[in-house]
């Protein structure tokens, strides 16, 4: 058996996009030669949800280290709440243990907590072990440079700079990266031209029906309820204004509906849940602004508090409809769109034509898709037979023997065959 150490600051049961990729493929590595072992932060160090379901989900012969952060109540006082750099002393010191004493093949950083990537170069001039990393997001990017304070994320004059230095400093010696967009991949190879000769896959998250198993058999311990009066269509994750293009052409359309279809378009509820990472209490509402533009407070409801993963799950076998609205990237791609698809419920994606979650949804005829820039009366028609299925509570007719190559366990055997060039 190959052995790689993978690199995820976030990790169960703290309920984090970034940690998923490896949660879902620790099952599967053992399959194809490699024994994994996990390097994260120690729960009391993190502040995001937690959810103590997701443990179920991790073989039980998975040996996860754990390290210490420097404590957020102190560092916040200097301004420093990137987990990636509390962390990055003790993970330094913990690897080097570990790597003195046991011999891996390969490091795996996978993970948005980009800074902590740097530690790559050092362990590889240090024990000569080659390391991977994994691009869910941009790391340095000037997507934020043109756009207005209130639009940019908090600390973002500094994480801007931090990165324009961090990030050559992880992929000088880089040997291999994964990234779930093409367009990151292809951003990193013409500003670090060297990298066009390293191994690369452009790998999307998997789908992994075992969370809807744990999440059934967990159902009366779960806390979100709808209103049966009403349809209820439901999105679970992140708002943000990059969204506002695609909830322009949701709206207008909706807005017509009720105009055109009274009867139907006045029971809808559309959810948006879990939209903002902050503290709990603490989120901007990124979705109800929107709303009141339009005039349709009373048919949205926007909760930013995060919810459990399982939570998450159970609001999706709640739903009447799921709605999945894109960024208006075309690099963008849908980390839920899985998840979704799997909930066996009508699905409506707004999304960039070019996104790859757009090419996923039709190839696996898994819903409908409207585009950001929808020409009004076809994408008119496609909402409102879309809403047609959600009252007729019509099971999509999804392309199962398509949607196979995006399981979990097809996902962790792409990013083995990229290990193995690597080595």
């Amino acid at each position: 058996m190959k052995r790689v150490l993978i690199i995820s600051p976030y990790f169960s049961p703290a309920n984090t996009a970034d940690m998923q990729r490896i949660r879902m493929s620790l099952p599967y590595f053992e399959n194809f030669g490699w024994d994994a072992e996990v390097v994260t932060v120690e729960d009391e160090y993190i502040d995001t949800v937690k959810d103590p379901l997701l443990l179920q989900s991790i073989p039980n012969k998975v040996k996860i280290h754990r390290v210490k952060a420097l404590s957020k109540k102190w560092t916040s006082k200097l301004g420093l709440g990137n987990l990636a750099l509390r962390s990055l002393w003790f993970y330094r010191n913990k690897v080097n243990e570990l790597l003195k004493k046991e011999t891996f093949d390969l490091i795996y950083f996978s993970t948005t907590a980009f800074p902590i990537c740097i530690l790559g170069a050092y362990w590889k001039k240090k024990h000569g072990i080659p390391y991977v990393i994994d691009m869910q997001d941009p790391w340095h990017t000037d997507y934020y440079q043109s756009k207005t304070k209130k639009e940019r994320p908090k600390k973002y004059w500094f994480s801007y700079r931090l990165n324009k230095y961090l990030e050559p400093i992880a992929m000088k010696s880089v040997d291999g990266l994964i990234s779930v967009s093409a367009n990151y991949i292809d951003t990193l190879k013409v500003r670090y031209p060297y990298l066009k000769d390293k191994p690369s896959a452009v790998i999307t998250f998997g789908a992994f029906d075992l969370d809807f198993k744990i999440a059934t058999i967990n159902g009366s311990n779960l806390k979100i309820r709808f209103d049966s009066s009403h349809i209820n269509l439901v999105y679970v994750g992140r708002g943000g204004y990059d969204l506002h293009p695609a909830l322009n052409t949701l709206f207008t359309f909706f807005k017509k509906g009720l105009e055109l279809n009274p009867i139907v378009f006045k029971k809808i509820r559309m959810h948006f849940i879990g939209t903002s990472y902050a503290p709990r209490g603490k989120g901007e509402h990124t979705i109800l602004p929107m709303a009141q533009r339009f005039n349709i407070l009373p048919f949205v409801h926007e909760q930013t508090d995060r919810i459990g993963f399982y939570d998450s799950i159970n609001c999706l076998q709640q739903a009447d409809g799921l709605l999945i609205i894109g960024s208006n990237q075309a690099a963008y791609t849908a980390s839920k769109l899985y998840p979704y698809i799997l909930a066996k419920k009508p699905l409506l994606a707004v999304l960039h034509q070019a996104s790859s979650a757009t090419q996923i949804i039709k190839d696996c005829n898994a819903g409908y898709h409207l585009d950001i820039d929808a020409n009004e009366n076809s994408a008119f028609d496609q909402l409102n037979e879309y809403l047609q299925n959600v009252v007729q509570k019509l099971i999509p007719q999804t392309n199962w023997k398509a949607f196979q190559p995006y399981t979990a366990s097809a996902m962790t055997k792409e990013q083995v065959n990229l290990f193995n060039k690597v080595i």
